[in-house]
C-alpha cells in the first residue's frame, strides 16, 4: 500500500514537470515493478505490454472510429450539421449556441472523441456566432461544453477502451451512455436558455430563418444513418462492436465520397490525423498497462478494499470518494490517462460493494453503471479548470480568445453536468434500463 502510494506521488510530479502521461506511467510501473520483483520480470512485463498492446485485435476499433470522424470531419458534414440545427433553433434567442450544441452532439455520436469535436466545431460555429453577435464567452463554452458529449454517446473509443480494460460488453456500454447522452444535449440547451434568460446580452434578438437546405439534410441523414447502421449492425448481430469500427469507417468514406465534399487533400490529413491520434492513445494504453501491472502487484487494490472493509463506509460514501478523487485528477490529467490509471485501481472495489442492483438480475449492471459515472466526470474533467483540455483545445484554434473568457463561458453547462452526475448516481436505471 505505501510502496504505491509513493508510486502515485512520483507519477504525479513527473505529470505537474511535464513529462508525458504515457512515459510517466511507464517510467514509474516498470522501475516499481523492478525493485519489487527484479529487473528481470520488469523486462519481461515491459516487453509483453507492449507487444500485447501493439497486436491486441481489440484495439483496432482505436484508429478506425478515430478515421470515421476524421472522414466526416473533412467531408464538410459537421458543417451541414450545424446548419441543419441552426434553421431549428434559430427561432430562439441563443438559437445559435443551441445549434452548436446540437451539432456537437450529433458529430460526437459519429466521431467518438471530445477534443476531435470541440476542435471541429470551432472551427464551423465559431464565424456565424461572432457575425450575428454573440458574446466570446457563450460560443466558446457552447462549443467547449458539446464536444464533451464525444465521450459519451457511442460509438465512444472511451467506453471502448473502458470494456476493454475491464471485460466488459462493450455492446452494453455503447447503450448504457445513450439516455445519458441525451441528458447532457438536454441539460445543456436548457443551460443556453438559462444564461441568455439571465444575461441577454449574451445573444443577440432572435434572427430570420432560412429553409434548410438540401446539404443540410443531406448532412443530417448521414450521421443519422452511420449511427443507426453501427448501432443496429452491433444489436442485430450483424457485426461485433470491433466489427463495427470496420465497417463505419468503410461507411464514413462511401458517404463522403458520395457526397462530394472530401478531397484528396481532406483524405490524406484524415490519414494522418487518425495515425498521429492512434499512436498517441497506444502510447498511453501501453503506459497504463505496464503502471497498472505493478500496483496490481503491490496489493492496491486489495489495500483499499480491506480499509473500506475495516472503517465500515457505506457503499454510496465509498462512490462519492471516488467521485471526488475523479473531479480533482481531471483538474490536471487528461481524460483519457485519467481513466486508464484509475479504472484498475477503482474498478476492483467498486465491483465487490452492494449497491442494491442485484434485483435487476445482470452480474455487469454495477459496472456498466460505474462505466457510465466515470465517463460523465471525466466529461465534466474535460471543462473544469485549471486545465479542462477542451478549453485548451479552444484557446490553440482561437488564440485571440483568453483563457478566463472561455471559463466562463463554460460555468453554466458545468453546472447542469454536476446535476445529470447527481441524477446519474441516484437512478442508475437512467444508465440501466436500455442494457436490459
Amino acid at each position: 500500500m505505501t510502496i504505491s502510494l509513493i508510486a502515485l506521488a512520483i507519477l504525479l510530479l513527473l505529470v505537474f514537470a511535464r513529462v508525458p502521461i504515457a512515459f510517466a506511467m511507464a517510467i514509474v510501473g516498470g522501475i516499481g515493478f523492478g525493485l519489487l520483483r527484479g529487473w528481470g520480470p520488469a523486462g519481461a512485463m515491459v516487453g509483453n505490454a507492449v507487444f500485447e498492446t501493439g497486436l491486441n485485435y481489440s484495439l483496432s476499433v482505436v484508429p478506425l472510429f478515430i478515421f470515421m470522424g476524421n472522414v466526416l470531419a473533412g467531408s464538410g458534414i459537421a458543417q451541414g450539421l450545424f446548419s441543419a440545427a441552426d434553421r431549428v433553433f434559430g427561432r430562439m434567442r441563443g438559437g445559435l449556441a443551441m445549434a452548436t450544441v446540437m451539432s456537437c452532439g450529433g458529430f460526437s455520436a459519429v466521431c467518438g472523441s471530445s477534443l476531435a469535436t470541440a476542435a471541429t466545431m470551432s472551427k464551423v460555429t465559431m464565424p456565424s456566432m461572432r457575425r450575428f453577435g454573440y458574446s466570446d464567452s457563450l460560443a466558446t463554452g457552447a462549443i467547449a461544453a458539446g464536444g464533451t458529449l464525444g465521450i459519451l454517446i457511442p460509438p465512444s473509443v472511451v467506453l471502448i477502451i473502458f470494456g476493454l480494460l475491464t471485460e466488459a460488453d462493450i455492446g452494453k456500454l455503447f447503450l448504457a451512455g445513450i439516455i445519458p447522452g441525451i441528458l447532457g444535449i438536454i441539460g445543456y440547451l436548457l443551460a443556453v436558455m438559462v444564461a441568455v434568460r439571465l444575461k441577454p446580452d449574451l445573444a443577440p434578438e432572435v434572427k430570420e430563418v432560412q429553409p434548410m437546405t438540401r446539404r443540410d439534410a443531406v448532412s443530417v441523414a448521414a450521421v443519422l444513418g452511420l449511427f443507426v447502421f453501427i448501432m443496429a449492425g452491433i444489436y442485430g448481430g450483424f457485426f461485433t462492436p470491433i466489427e463495427a469500427a470496420g465497417m463505419g469507417a468503410a461507411m464514413a468514406l462511401l458517404i463522403a465520397m458520395a457526397t462530394g465534399g472530401l478531397t484528396r487533400g481532406a483524405l490524406w490529413n484524415a490519414f494522418v490525423d487518425s495515425a498521429t491520434a492512434s499512436a498517441m492513445i497506444f502510447a498511453i494504453i501501453i503506459g497504463a498497462e505496464i503502471f497498472s501491472n505493478f500496483v496490481t502487484f503491490a496489493g492496491l487494490p486489495d489495500s483499499l478494499s480491506d480499509i473500506v472493509g475495516a472503517l465500515g463506509l457505506s457503499p454510496w460514501t465509498v462512490l462519492l470518494v471516488i467521485v471526488l478523487i475523479y473531479m480533482v485528477l481531471g483538474c490536471f490529467l487528461e481524460s483519457l490517462s485519467m481513466i486508464l490509471l484509475t479504472v484498475p485501481v477503482f474498478y476492483p472495489l467498486v465491483a465487490n460493494l452492494d449497491f442494491g442492483l442485484a434485483v435487476l438480475q445482470d452480474p455487469d449492471a454495477v459496472l456498466i453503471w460505474f462505466a457510465i459515472i466515470v465517463v460523465v466526470v471525466t466529461e465534466i474533467s474535460l471543462i473544469t479548470p485549471p486545465i479542462g483540455m477542451n478549453v485548451f483545445v479552444l484557446r490553440s484554434v482561437l488564440p485571440d480568445i483568453a483563457l478566463g473568457t472561455i471559463f466562463r463561458g463554460v460555468f453554466v453547462f458545468w453546472v447542469a453536468d454536476i446535476i445529470r452526475l447527481a441524477l446519474i448516481i441516484a437512478l442508475p436505471v437512467l444508465s440501466l434500463y436500455l442494457t436490459r
